[in-house]
Formats: structure tokens, C-alpha cells, sequence
């Protein structure tokens, strides 16, 4: 008996999954911005590309200082930047927020006059170094479009990358956790979006994006299934056992089908409310990574 390991692990706790969240929601906020800012479409998605990344600086800033609570040795943090570690899922992660960080706020700084209209900069040198990040904004939206995309798969990764742990030993969760990056930061962009043929675009995208986690979870669950006795014993918790019905009834119902429900409705001309599906589906995002999370670290291998 291994305290706090065997026969179950309990050292991540509410910092992990907050800040795997709120990686993969600035993950797929950026990721548009820059897409349609590579396609030419900044004016046609405002809200995407102008008015939804001004929240990426601080939702991955609230990430990274749950992250550093969760710390044992906090004062020795940088030591992750002594480094880069190709094998390391925490490596990679590092070095991702450490490019994608500054650029979100560069981001912002582009755009401030989107709210601030009358915004002047105290000194020239601001000006200029405006100047030549517009110049090179093609060059910046591909980094971040790339290191978004990576950020977004890294959050299912530290997880997958966890072999001691059946429930985690899958490479589903990489591609999953991405899906629900973009789902969740395309209905961040539905949520702040004044535009309805902005909202009917990303409703299309996020409609897209939830038939992919669907078939991800059912796909992970069908392999567990088919695997070996512990990972039959990992399913087993989601299919009766104690994370049955939140999983299924807050993740899979509320957070997936009933969003992807009133998105159909709305793009087959209903009126639906249009601030309850993305709310929902942010919401099923959240409670997705804390169910992983802490059902992770309640399968174990048998010895």
C-alpha cells in the first residue's frame, strides 16, 4: 500500500481540471481567431477573430495560477524552462503556454481599439511595434494556429501520457480533449457573438464538433470494453458505477445532446434563446474534465 497511489491515486485535485479547461477554451478560441485571420475573414467573424481573444489572456492566466498552487515545490517552477524534454507531455505544455501566452496578449493589443475606439498608446514605441505585428499577423496567426491546435490536444495528453492509470491509458483522450477545446471556444464565440450569421456559422461548427466528441466517447468506451479486465473495470465506472449518472446525465445529455438539439432547431429557423446552448455546452466542458479527472484516479491495474 502506497499512500495517496494504491489502490487509488489522489494527488491531482481541482487545480488540474481548471486549468485543463481553461487551456482548452483559450485552445479553441484561438485557433478561430487565427484561422480566419489566415482566410481573410476578420471582418466577417468580429467577434471571433477581434472580441472573443480579449478573455484568452486572462482565462489562461487563472489556468496557470491554479496550476502553480498545485505545486509542491512552487519555488522551483522555472526549472521546467532549463530544458525541453521531447517525451514529456509537461514539457511540451510548458513551452506551448510560454509561446501562446504573450501572443494572446498581443492579440488583444491589436485589437484594443475594437472596444476602446478613442485608444491612444502612451508612447511611440507601441506604435511601432504595432505596426510590425500587423505587418507579420499572417506569420503570428500560423504560430498560434499551430500552437493552439497543440495546446488543445496537450490538455487530453498529460492524461493519456499517465499509463499507471487504465481510465487514462487511452489515445482517444488527446483528440477528445481537443474537440472539446474547439466545441467549448466555439461557443464562447456563439455566446459573445452579437451577429446571428456569426452565431449560425460557429452554431454549424460547434454542431460538428459535438457529433465528433460523441463519437470519440463511444469509441473510447467501445475500446475499454475490448480490452483487458481493468480498463473492463475503468468503463465500469461510467456504466454503473459511481460516475454513471453525472457523466452521462451533465457531460453526455446536457452538456453534448441537448445543446447539439437546440443548435439543429435554431439552424433549421426555430426560435431558440441562443445564450443556452453554448452555456450548456462551456458548462458539459468543465464538468467533463473534472469527471476524468477524479474517475482517473479511481482505476487501478491489479496486482
Amino acid at each position: 500500500m502506497n499512500h495517496l497511489v494504491d489502490p487509488t491515486l489522489h494527488i491531482w485535485h481541482w487545480h488540474i481540471p481548471l486549468y485543463l479547461f481553461l487551456g482548452g477554451l483559450a485552445a479553441g478560441i484561438l485557433f478561430f481567431a487565427s484561422l480566419y485571420t489566415i482566410l481573410g475573414k476578420e471582418n466577417e467573424y468580429r467577434t471571433a477573430v477581434k472580441i472573443a481573444p480579449f478573455i484568452t489572456p486572462f482565462i489562461l492566466i487563472i489556468g496557470l495560477i491554479a496550476l502553480f498552487l498545485d505545486l509542491n515545490h512552487k519555488l522551483y517552477f522555472w526549472r521546467l524552462y532549463t530544458t525541453i524534454r521531447f517525451e514529456s507531455p509537461m514539457s511540451w505544455g510548458a513551452w506551448t503556454l510560454m509561446v501562446v501566452t504573450p501572443i494572446s496578449f498581443i492579440w488583444c493589443a491589436l485589437n484594443i481599439r475594437e472596444l476602446f475606439p478613442r485608444w491612444k498608446w502612451p508612447h511611440g514605441f507601441f506604435d511601432t511595434a504595432e505596426a510590425f505585428f500587423r505587418k507579420n499577423i499572417k506569420a503570428i496567426s500560423w504560430i498560434l494556429l499551430i500552437f493552439s491546435l497543440i495546446l488543445g490536444v496537450y490538455t487530453g495528453i498529460l492524461f493519456s501520457a499517465f499509463n499507471a492509470r487504465p481510465l487514462w491509458n487511452t489515445s482517444i483522450l488527446g483528440p477528445l480533449f481537443l474537440a472539446s477545446g474547439l466545441s467549448t471556444g466555439a461557443a464562447a464565440i456563439i455566446f459573445m457573438s452579437k451577429s446571428h450569421r456569426e452565431r449560425m456559422v460557429f452554431a454549424r461548427i460547434d454542431l460538428m464538433l459535438i457529433g465528433i466528441e460523441l463519437f470519440l466517447i463511444i469509441h473510447m468506451f467501445m475500446g475499454f470494453l475490448a480490452s483487458t479486465q481493468v480498463h473492463i473495470d475503468a468503463a465500469a465506472l461510467f456504466l454503473g458505477g459511481p460516475y454513471t449518472t453525472p457523466f452521462w446525465l451533465f457531460v453526455v445529455t446536457l452538456g453534448l445532446v441537448i445543446p447539439a438539439a437546440l443548435e439543429f432547431l435554431e439552424l433549421r429557423g426555430f426560435r431558440v434563446p441562443h445564450l443556452i446552448a453554448p452555456a450548456l455546452v462551456i458548462i458539459g466542458g468543465l464538468i467533463f474534465r473534472f469527471i476524468i479527472a477524479y474517475a482517473g484516479q479511481e482505476s487501478r491495474w491489479l496486482y
